[in-house]
Parts: C-alpha cells; structure tokens; sequence
C-alpha cells in the first residue's frame, strides 16, 4: 500500500489534486491505515497510470471515471472523439492565427509566428532540390499514404479551399 504522498510524489501531483480526485470518485483509495490516512494499492496506482494517460491526452476529469471501465471499441470511439475534436480546435487555431498575421501586416511578426506559407514551402522544396516534376510526386505521395494530413498541411500553410480541392484532385488522378 502506498501513502497519498508516496502517490503524489510518484506523479509529480499535489496532495490536495489526488484528495480532489477522492472527492469528486476519479480515483478513491483502497484503504485507509490506523490513523484514518489514505492507502493506495498497486490496483490503484494502474488506475492513476490510465487516468496520468488520459489527462496527458486532454480528457477531462469529468469523462475519466466512464474511460477507466471502457475497453475495446468503446474506449477508441471516446479516443477517436478526442482526437476530432483536437484536429477542430487545431483548424480553429489556425484560422485565428491566419487573422491575426493578417492584422498585424507585418513582416517580422509572420517571421516569429512559426507559420509555413505556401511561398516559403515551395522555395524550401526548391532548395532541397526538387523540380516541379519532384513537387508533383511530394504531393502524389502524401494524398496516396495520407490524405487528410495531405488536407491539413495545405491548409497549414495558408492555401485556399479551391486550390486544395484542385491540388488533391490533381494528386489522385496523377497516381
């Protein structure tokens, strides 16, 4: 059995986070000792390795305690969710990202924001020594092994709906 200190020290968690986590039923400890002190088992410290896990992942403590029971099919569609939602708020992000540079109209800022724009792609490929013929297998390549990171890398670097739509098209039909 371990203590709630052992168990806070082990996940780098305050004592008040796992006695929260007692109080709202994501982790309850599976005893106590003499002094009416929490203990947890080896079961227990499994449990908080899943929930370390999905809190790592972005679940909220709220749908942790339905995962923990969750196996199979059932735990990858809650996984699979998440990661919708996670390619969501990432498209969002961009969007605002997009604005803001668009606002600010200004070079150094588009230089310090970690933004790839199509320009920038293109004399990268070009530099690593690709011809057009070399850009047209790239694109070839990635809507063959992967399409919708094909889809999200376009429109990572600022390209429009149209032009990706022509450039996936242009890819298939091109294998």
């Amino acid at each position: 059995m371990f203590t709630i200190g052992q168990v806070a020290k082990k996940y780098s968690l305050s004592r008040s986070t796992l006695l929260y986590y007692d109080n709202i039923g994501v982790l309850k400890p599976s005893g106590r000792s003499e002094s009416n002190y929490r203990l947890y088992s080896a079961s227990d410290l499994e449990k908080m390795d899943r929930i370390f896990l999905f809190r790592s992942a972005g679940l909220s403590l709220n749908s942790i305690p339905s995962l923990l029971d969750k196996k199979g099919n059932d735990l990858n569609t809650a996984l699979e969710n998440r990661l919708f939602s996670i390619n969501t708020e990432i498209q969002a992000m961009r969007t605002q990202q997009k604005v803001i540079l668009k606002l600010l109209e200004n070079e150094s800022a588009v230089k310090d924001s970690r933004v790839v724009t199509k320009e920038i792609w293109v004399s990268l490929l070009k530099a690593a020594g690709l011809d057009d013929a070399g850009m047209k297998n790239w694109h070839v390549e990635f809507e063959k092994t992967s399409p919708e990171a094909h889809q999200d890398f376009l429109e990572s670097i600022g390209i429009e709906k149209d032009e990706i739509n022509s450039i996936r098209a242009w890819s298939k039909t091109t294998r």
